[in-house]
């Protein structure tokens, strides 16, 4: 099958056959259980420090792999015991880990999650190696995304990155889906919008507006998502796919076809990486030749599945997890 030309895509055709490609942040998460998030200034008593591999990259690419697909991983650690820790966890998850290079002299990407009883989360990271993933490291590896099915985008490395990843694949006719988080306090550069398939939550979605935009959709007692997504599209993605949490998601394209597609219900331990896991089932499904509504429907499946077990990494599904859900 041929490369997309010049990045165009319609919701009808199907994604080039091929490996699954991850761009992004390798983390250690330090995760700690409470009974619920602390106030500003309040000190209160955790249990159950954890070390977990984690890193939306990182995440996603194990999410990918462990639902079957064949995934390469491009990013940095640093020189210290968890960059060993966490390249050692992608290979034994069978990720491809050859464009992932050890920074001398740099601390490898750390994230502070609280998670309290309801399985909420709170994050903060600390960048770590992912600040030195340069344009340079794409390069390099282009060879790599001119074979690759699809790539995977997060924004947890720098942006100039990003948007060379994306200026590549639309040269090359990779087809792209990134995922805008965590979206930056003054919003992404236009080009960003430039790609196939965009992933926002609700919260993400709404950083991802001008001002202006936000204040003529809460002059209504609720904020319209269809709205939302009709303005994410004029700023240039195919299709947008709104994540909705236990609701499902919203899929909305070029050519006027919108439809929220439901979430599947399932008891919440723990909602770290389950937008990571519904992205890596969505770019598998993808890869597999199924359509963007089917593609969605296993996406809900993997993110909901994901939400049953604690950690981000260990959480992520297999196959046979998702397969069940769906059956259910």
């Amino acid at each position: 099958m041929s490369r997309l030309s010049g990045g165009s895509w319609a919701s009808g055709d199907k994604v080039p056959p091929g490996p699954i490609v991850v761009i992004g942040s390798i983390n250690m998460d330090l995760v700690c259980r409470v009974q619920r998030m602390p106030a500003p200034g309040e000190t209160i008593i955790g249990s159950d420090l954890s070390q977990l591999a984690g890193g939306k990259g990182a995440n996603q690419a194990v999410a990918t792999a462990k639902l079957g697909a064949q995934v390469s991983m491009i990013g940095r650690v640093g020189d210290d015991d968890f960059g060993s820790r966490l390249i050692n966890g992608l290979q034994q998850h069978k990720v491809n880990t050859d464009h992932v290079t050890v920074t001398e002299g740099t601390s490898s990407g750390c994230a502070l999650i609280l998670v309290d009883k309801r399985g909420e989360n709170s994050i903060v990271v600390a960048s770590g190696a992912n600040a030195k993933l340069r344009p340079a490291d794409i390069d390099a590896a282009q060879g790599l995304l001119a074979g690759a099915s699809i790539v995977l985008l997060q924004l947890e490395i720098p942006m100039e990155t990003v948007q060379h990843v994306i200026s590549t694949c639309r040269k090359l006719g990779v087809f792209v889906i990134l995922d805008p988080a965590p979206v930056p306090v003054k919003g992404i550069p236009k080009e960003l919008f430039q790609v196939n398939v965009l992933t926002p939550n609700q919260r993400e979605a709404e950083a991802l507006l001008p001002n202006r935009d936000m204040g003529r959709m809460r002059r209504k007692k609720r904020v319209d998502a269809k709205q939302i997504g009709t303005d994410l599209l004029s700023r240039g993605p195919q299709t947008v796919i709104l994540k909705l949490g236990a609701r499902g998601a919203m899929l909305q394209d070029r050519g006027g076809y919108i439809e929220t597609i439901k979430g599947l219900k399932v008891s919440v331990v723990d909602t770290t990486a389950a937008g990571d896991a519904f992205v890596g089932g969505l770019a598998v499904a993808l890869s597999e030749g199924r359509d963007m509504r089917e593609a969605v429907k296993f996406a809900n499946a993997a993110g909901a599945a994901c939400c049953r077990s604690f950690g981000a990494q260990p959480s992520l599904p297999s196959r046979e997890d998702v397969e069940k859900l769906l059956k259910r």
